[in-house]
């Protein structure tokens, strides 16, 4: 069975790695591939930049995610999760997805209204889907966090 200890560890490994390949992805492929894109159909040349910032800012909310939740597991192997240093770090992944989900309403929006195939807008409003989902997901495990650091603190002033 896999301990605290080692899945803490073996999660770090992956955030490290996750994190790796999202800074190639935002500094290299995905500006490379959307200039690749302009080049190849001069129509679409004008979504270029926006469509770069957009996944940009996207993988950033991902990195903001990786980087909360590293601080996290700090916590957790310093025994210190349930603290007020806690509830900052899960505000703000919930903030972080909070931004990328605006993002998406909004290039859903922007591409439902001019798309002339459905397949699109449907890919962007399942993805949308699954970032509310795990943006209200947050929401109940901040809430979560809250009352087990209150009763945390009850159990620690009575002992």
């Amino acid at each position: 069975m896999l301990t605290a200890s080692r899945a803490v560890a073996l999660l770090r490994v992956f955030l490290v790695v996750l994190f790796g390949v999202l800074l190639v992805f935002q500094t290299l492929s995905l500006p490379g591939q959307f200039a690749h894109m302009a080049r190849e159909n001069p129509h679409d040349a004008p979504l270029r930049w926006p469509a770069t910032v957009i996944a940009v800012v996207l993988v950033l909310c991902v990195q903001v995610v990786i980087v909360a939740t590293w601080k996290l597991l700090t916590l957790v192997k310093h025994d210190r999760i349930f603290t007020k240093a806690a509830m900052a770090w899960v505000d703000t992944i919930v903030w972080a997805i909070a931004a990328a989900w605006v993002v998406l309403v909004g290039v859903l929006l922007w591409v439902g209204i001019n798309a002339d195939d459905p397949g699109m807008p449907m890919v962007l409003f399942l993805v949308t889907t699954g970032v509310s989902v795990l943006g209200l997901l947050m929401v109940v495990m901040r809430a979560l966090l809250q009352q087990a650091t209150t009763l945390r603190t009850d159990m620690d002033s009575v002992i």
